[in-house]
């Protein structure tokens, strides 16, 4: 196997196929519905790796390239939050605007993380260190912007009496929002959290394995982990308090009380 953690070849193929087949049987039969969506996910999966693996062989040789495939991540994933927030399509009337706004928050968690990490030494300023760990980060801002920003708009329509009412007492729409939100934007940050407390005793995430096959010693490992682990928190929390602030704006959803 070398420095891999699995052999490439036609055995791999077969098992992600099946693996791809039990999911979408098992989206099928349990009612869920999501036996088309699983398929087409493991599909853009793997084009998109074999793509993205191709393009990072001379992305990573240039600083400016790197950083120009950072962007296309943000990019990315301001359209998926946005998507997931609002439950519209990208192709709806109004996407950019819907875009821009999640891109604030998945901006607001990964910058100053990245920032720190590159500017204190941490992370040297080369293309193969930089892209991975501002792609866990922006993927981390990704994740619980649109956490939080589903679980608001699921909340906010489940209770809008309540809201409606506070706006009725004199409260600011923010203020009166906020009652509501804040509780329930909380829980995107639960993986996050479970995922830090558990580290070596549930999983060896990825930056720790991939430490070690690179040669690393285990602290070295267990050190590389753990400036992502904290670092992903430092991100989240500020994403899901900026998704919950644009929210309690009107900046976002667009059908937030007034």
């Amino acid at each position: 196997m070398g420095s891999s953690v699995v052999d490439l070849g036609p055995r791999l193929a077969a098992v992600l196929a099946v693996l791809t087949a039990l999911a979408a049987v098992g989206g099928r039969l349990s009612g869920l519905g999501q036996d088309r969506p699983v398929v087409v996910a493991a599909l853009r999966a793997t084009v998109q790796l074999a793509v993205v693996s191709a393009l990072l062989l001379a992305v990573v040789r240039s600083l400016p390239l790197s950083v120009a495939f950072v962007l296309l991540m943000v990019g990315v994933a301001a359209a998926t939050a946005a998507g997931r927030v609002t439950g519209l399509p990208v192709r709806a009337a109004g996407a950019p605007r819907r875009v821009a706004a999640a891109a604030l928050p998945v901006l607001a968690g990964a910058v100053p993380v990245v920032a720190l990490v590159l500017a204190s030494g941490a992370v040297p300023l080369r293309g193969e260190a930089v892209i991975p760990v501002a792609g866990i980060l922006v993927g981390g801002a990704m994740t619980a912007t649109s956490l939080a920003g589903r679980r608001l708009r699921e909340e906010l329509t489940g209770r809008r009496g309540e809201v409606e009412a506070a706006l009725a007492l004199g409260l600011q729409r923010r203020d009166a929002v906020l009652e509501v939100a804040r509780p329930a934007a909380a829980t995107a940050l639960v993986p996050g959290l479970d995922q830090t407390r558990t580290v070596g005793l549930v999983t060896l995430p990825g930056a720790f394995v991939g430490v070690l096959l690179g040669g690393g010693s285990p602290l070295e490992a267990g050190a590389a982990q753990l400036l992502v682990l904290i670092g992903l928190l430092a991100t989240q929390v500020t994403a899901v308090w900026a998704v919950t602030e644009l929210i309690a704006r009107g900046r976002l959803l667009p059908d937030v009380p007034c």
